[in-house]
């Protein structure tokens, strides 16, 4: 098995609905497992919340989440993102999943050509996650972007 960097993001109280519209955007497996399923709280306002979830596509994307306990400290910040890129032959794919993250979120930067010679985007999703899409443009000999 390959070592693989997992984005692993914390919710207040709405990880399942995050969860379930990230499998809506990428597809593939969710798997939901609350804090009663797995003995992880004795707060009976914690039974249904969220211990761990993980989505996993076809693709080979990972992306897990969670709700974090009532006793711990929450406070969504602007330290973290997650960054989608491939290259000319996953545009299509690429532009699917701008359109449904960026569609109920707030467009930072536009998905268009950037300097570099990419097309790149930023954006905010409805859950306040920040996502970068990158879709590498055509190399030239060099291997340097056109």
């Amino acid at each position: 098995m390959t070592t693989r960097l997992n984005p692993y993001l914390g919710f207040r109280d709405n990880a399942r609905q995050a969860m379930q519209f990230y499998q809506s955007v990428f597809g593939g497996q969710l798997d939901l497992s609350t804090f009663a399923e797995l003995h992880a709280s004795d707060d009976p306002a914690e039974a249904d919340k969220i211990m761990h979830s993980m989505l996993v596509t076809d693709g080979g994307l990972t992306l897990m989440g969670a709700d974090t306990p009532n006793a711990m400290d929450y406070t969504p910040g602007n330290n973290h993102s997650i960054s989608l890129s491939g290259g000319g032959e996953d545009d299509a794919e690429l532009r699917g999943y701008w359109d449904k993250l960026s569609g109920s979120g707030t467009v930072s930067v536009p998905l268009e050509k950037a300097p570099w010679g990419d097309s790149f985007g930023m954006c905010v999703d409805k859950f306040g996650i920040t996502w970068l899409v990158n879709i590498a443009g055509e190399q030239q000999a060099g291997g340097a972007p056109t």
